[in-house]
């Protein structure tokens, strides 16, 4: 239990019209009225004059507002002073406030944090709330909310409660039956759905490209114009181009939007066999990132392009007389002329529309992925047991999944990193 108090500026940086400094623990209500003079009633903000609590020098009028815990944000006593927000008004409300005794400077995250170690937030809505703070687009901010305003919590808890009741009819089947007798056809039906609804999660696309942007890869052999139709995409020669095989030797990630979606776009080596060892590291890692890539542009011959679910064959410079005619599922694009280039994009924008989320849904991140596929797996491997003991245990595994997805049990490792990205008044 946090036995200090914290506080910080909780608004954007001063100078500003308004601050609000944000006072947390069980001495917050006492360092306000040191400042105050008194306190309001609990969530009825009132005018007050802040005063140095030593020498009683004004230092501001301000709205006080109080919230007594637990039925507050961090579920402990918590204050808050909205102040003008002026950067002399600020700096000289924090150093009274730290000057009253038990009080300190917040740490990064320290309120939200406080927030998860009191039950009023769990492991998913903080991860969701360090989203909110990151977003920087639309539909980064709406599928923040979506995790932030506790949708996977709930839809976690309903997981968890059918687990809980099957694991008590296996409990109560080694106590008080024979552990070798089989086990009810109705437990194994249940494990079953449970497993195709997790699943049906882990079908959905991702946050990953949602925050990092859609991965767009550039393919093809050499010279096959991969660098001049990335600099004509981008508008400004970021690639190096010359008639030279090999001249682009490592990937290129060039961060753009295409109608609205963020994505990373990557040019990247020309595929062929090459005695050179730098340019053989380079091709290797081209094709890693064709294997990886959310959507596939490949400029070459349209029958060697490689299979891919989302994948754009290009006819590159087709303003050369020599040019063949594309046939209609080829795109033919010219980085001289400009030709088919909106068209290619187009095409790709659809594509890399279908590896995101759809707007204001949940979206798994990585952690919450990859513990959902174990408690899949469990749950599968429940439904095919005929060991009662056997299916007890994987059902056990399956609650410690959904326990550390909340953050119930085994998160003490990456808290430190998550509370970390949140700044000093959050």
């Amino acid at each position: 239990m946090n036995t200090d108090t914290i506080f910080a500026l909780a608004s954007g940086r001063p100078p500003a019209a308004i601050a609000i400094i944000r006072i947390s623990g069980p001495s917050a209500h006492g360092a306000a009225i040191q400042l105050s003079g008194s306190l309001p009633p609990v969530r009825s903000p009132e005018l007050r004059s802040l005063r140095d609590p030593a020498t009683r020098e004004l230092l501001d009028e301000a709205l006080v507002l109080r919230f007594d815990g637990p039925a507050s944000a961090t579920g402990e006593d918590v204050v808050e002073l909205h102040c003008h927000g002026g950067r002399a008004v600020i700096d000289g409300v924090l150093s009274a406030l730290g000057t009253c005794d038990g009080l300190r400077i917040a740490e990064p995250g320290e309120f939200t944090r406080r927030a998860f170690a009191n039950g009023r937030i769990d492991l998913t809505e903080a991860e969701g709330l360090a989203d909110l703070l990151e977003a920087e687009t639309e539909s980064q901010r709406r599928a923040a909310l979506a995790l932030s305003g506790g949708g996977l919590r709930r839809q976690i808890n309903d997981w968890q409660q059918r687990v809980l009741a099957l694991s008590a009819a296996a409990e109560l089947a080694i106590d008080y039956d024979d552990v070798d007798a089989p086990i009810e056809p109705s437990l194994l039906d249940e494990c079953s759905d449970l497993s195709n609804d997790l699943q049906s999660w882990l079908d959905r696309p991702r946050v990953e490209p949602l925050k990092d942007g859609v991965l767009i890869v550039v393919a093809g052999p050499p010279n096959s114009g991969k660098s001049s139709l990335i600099n004509a995409i981008v508008g400004e020669e970021r690639a190096i181009v010359t008639d030279v095989p090999g001249t682009t030797r490592d990937h290129l990630d060039v961060p753009l939007s295409i109608g609205g979606i963020p994505v990373l776009l990557t040019d990247t080596a020309g595929l062929r066999e090459t005695d050179d060892r730098v340019e053989a590291i380079g091709v290797g890692r081209a094709r890693k990132l064709i294997e990886r890539a959310d959507v596939l542009v490949w400029l070459g011959a349209p029958a060697e392009a490689p299979e891919h679910p989302r994948r754009v064959r290009v006819q590159s410079k087709c303003d050369l007389p020599d040019s063949p005619v594309a046939n209609d599922d080829v795109i033919a694009v010219s980085a001289v002329t400009g030709t088919g280039v909106d068209d290619l994009l187009a095409r790709v924008g659809m594509l890399a529309r279908q590896v995101l989320p759809d707007e204001g849904t949940i979206a798994l991140n990585r952690r919450q992925a990859e513990l959902i596929g174990d408690a899949a797996q469990g749950m599968r491997e429940a439904a095919r047991t005929s060991d009662l003991p056997i299916f007890a245990e994987l059902l056990r595994q399956a609650r410690a999944c959904f326990d550390r997805l909340t953050g119930r049990a085994g998160v003490d490792d990456m808290l430190d990193a998550l509370f970390g990205r949140f700044c000093l008044g959050k």
